[in-house]
């Protein structure tokens, strides 16, 4: 599943083609993703500019003067831009066309959304539950310490409840922890704000150089231009089960939490 990186490399992929250019047309060749499409949505948006993309969590946010078009990739979503001559292939479900340019959204397994919201929203019922973005200023490591107080839960998948903190999927938790020296199997309320203070630094910069990798492309993830990202072949620890620690040279483990592998190095990790 697309995580905060690639949703936000995605954000800024689309920007130079489609922000500030006028709907010509919209196509959509099915009835439903995981939700109905919205009904007559070349009416909502047709001729009218798109002012804005925004990301909220693994959210995408297109801004018109008449509401917004919320997007989520589900599980095997992506979108590219392309020349309207290309002809769509079995999987694309939208077209969006803005002139010569055509917003296109793929989905095989129709596990993404796209809804039409008007009014705030912040107050939809898909973005009103989403807890702290990592990257922004508030998220410290004294809110993280706050927020995991008396916690049981163990600090990777606390790590991953979106109603927590948003977008740090599977391989950036793991990486993360990596990076900060921590556990994966620690209790979150048991981390001291000491090391909190090498967590929240080591999971900005884990987010950050994932975005300059241009992401992690493990499965059906690509770029708007149809590009790849290659964070993943970069990993400490994560799919590198068996394998040497880069810093120990202890192998590293596998294991699994909430039905999810974590990787980690039992020396490097305490």
């Amino acid at each position: 599943m697309p995580e905060l990186p690639e949703v936000e490399i995605t954000r800024r992929g689309l920007l130079p083609d489609l922000v500030g250019r006028k709907v010509n047309a919209v196509t959509c060749r099915t009835p439903a993703l995981r939700y109905p499409l919205p009904r007559e949505l070349d009416r909502k948006i047709g001729g009218r500019v798109l002012r804005e993309i925004r990301r909220r969590g693994k959210y995408l946010l297109f801004q018109f003067d008449t509401g917004v078009l919320l997007l989520h990739l589900g599980m095997s979503g992506s979108v590219r831009v392309v020349s309207k001559s290309l002809p769509p292939a079995k999987h694309d479900h939208v077209d969006i066309a803005f002139g010569s340019k055509v917003f296109r959204l793929r989905d095989p397994r129709r596990f993404g959304a796209l809804l039409w919201l008007t009014g705030n929203p912040e107050e939809h019922a898909l973005l009103a539950v989403l807890g702290m973005e990592p990257l922004d200023e508030a998220f410290t490591p004294q809110w993280l310490f706050d927020q995991t107080r008396g916690l049981k839960a163990a600090i990777k998948p606390t790590l991953m409840d979106s109603h927590r903190v948003v977008g740090v999927g599977n391989i950036y938790a793991s990486e993360s922890l990596f990076r900060a020296g921590i556990d994966p199997r620690r209790a979150a309320g048991k981390i001291s704000l000491q090391r909190m203070e090498r967590l929240v630094p080591a999971i900005k910069e884990t987010l950050a150089n994932a975005i300059k990798a241009g992401g992690s492309s493990l499965r059906d993830f690509i770029h708007s231009d149809g590009s790849s990202g290659y964070f993943q072949l970069e990993a400490f620890v994560y799919g590198r089960e068996g394998e040497p620690c880069r810093v120990c040279g202890k192998p590293i483990r596998m294991i699994r939490q909430g039905q999810r592998a974590t990787f980690y190095c039992p020396k490097c990790q305490k």
